[in-house]
This record gives C-alpha cells, structure tokens and sequence, in this order.
C-alpha cells in the first residue's frame, strides 16, 4: 500500500492472508527444487553418449550445494506456513459467530474464491461479503 496507513480491516485481511502466502512461498521453493532436479536430470547433450566426464564435477559439487540450500529454504518456510496457520486459525477460532468462522476458514485457511463459498455456505454472494464485514468487524488480533 506504499506509504499510506492500512485501514484496520485491511490490516486484518493482510493477517488473514498470511497463511496464503506462507503456502504459496513453500510451493515456489518446491517448485524450483523440482526444476532444479529436472535441469540436472536432464543435462545438455554436447556429448552424446550419457556418460559423466569430468568437467561437470564441478557441476555436480554446485549442484549438492543447491539442492541442500533449497531444501534448507523448504524447511524454513514449512515452518514459517504451518506458524502463520496455527496463528490465523486461532484468531478465527476466537470468534463467537459459526457462520463468521466458517466464511473465514473458507477464505483465508482453505483459499476458496467468494462465489465457491456463497455456494458452499448456501448464501448469496452479496451476504457473503456482509458476513465477511462483520466477521473482519468483530475479529481480535491479538
């Protein structure tokens, strides 16, 4: 938001969104190990017969010294996501209404787009961004 000052419901949902986004940062990092893998699975064929030579053992040294680092990075952020859950899922779980609990556990645990949980919770799409009001209205960060 730049310099501005973030309303008191959008620094709510930036709390709320923080489980998202540690889980987002968790599937990247596995994501690039996995390319990481592939690209060394799959080396360029300058030499035809598949065989290791001795120029890529330096290859092979940077190759073990990333891998540990992103799966050091994984750790990390897997744990940095299962934090910020436990964090949001308490504060959701600290309201009092159901239906406010629910719509955010849809939302902000589960990730579910406003029109899956209008449906889901058997509610128009414009009730649902009401009850979403009042649960940011009556949430508590602590």
């Amino acid at each position: 938001m730049g310099q501005e000052k973030l309303t008191e419901n959008e620094q709510k949902k930036e709390f709320l969104m923080s489980y998202q986004l540690a889980k987002r940062d968790v599937t990247r990092l596995e994501e690039q190990l996995a390319e990481l893998r592939i690209g060394k699975m799959s080396p360029g064929c300058e030499i035809g017969d598949g065989l290791p030579h001795a120029r890529n053992a330096t290859d092979l040294s940077g190759y073990a010294a990333k891998v540990d680092e992103l799966e050091r990075e994984i750790v990390a952020a897997r744990y940095r996501r299962i934090c910020a859950f436990e964090r949001v899922r308490d504060c959701i779980e600290s309201l009092e209404d159901e239906r406010e609990k629910l719509l955010l556990t849809y939302r902000y645990l589960r990730g579910l787009k406003w029109e899956l949980i209008a449906v889901k919770m058997e509610l128009t799409w414009r009730h649902t961004l009401r009850v979403h009001k009042n649960a940011l209205k009556n949430l508590k960060m602590s």
